[in-house]
């Protein structure tokens, strides 16, 4: 999920996460905590890491727990060109569907005046 100022920004409800971009935990242990940078993404396991989620073993290693997606919200996204390609396909998308209609209103003038 984008945050609500990337929501306005391009128009779109959601975007894949990938590496480095930076979200925000909303549920579990670290909601509120500060913004973090992705810095590994299993799409298989529906998991990401972060750089802000540490936890210490007890041999006092360092390791970074797994977060489902849909945990965080998206405040920065790491564009590139395919990347603006894919935001401007999605932004013009919903002003497509609004043009499109099975029927135009001169055609159901006329089918109203028939019954």
């Amino acid at each position: 999920m984008l945050s609500l100022e990337l929501q306005q920004k391009y128009n779109i409800y959601s975007m894949p996460i990938r590496k480095d971009d930076e979200v925000r935990v909303v549920r579990r242990h670290y909601k509120g905590q500060q913004i973090g940078k992705v810095f590994q993404v299993h799409r298989k396991k529906y998991v990401i890491y972060m750089e802000c989620v540490p936890h210490e073993k007890t041999n006092d290693t360092i390791v970074h727990m797994g977060m489902h997606p849909s945990k965080v919200v998206v405040n920065r996204l790491k564009l590139n060109k395919d990347w603006e390609k894919i935001l401007a396909r999605k932004t013009k998308s919903p002003q497509i569907g609004k043009e499109k209609g099975r029927y135009k209103e001169e055609l159901t003038e006329k089918m109203q005046e028939l019954i």
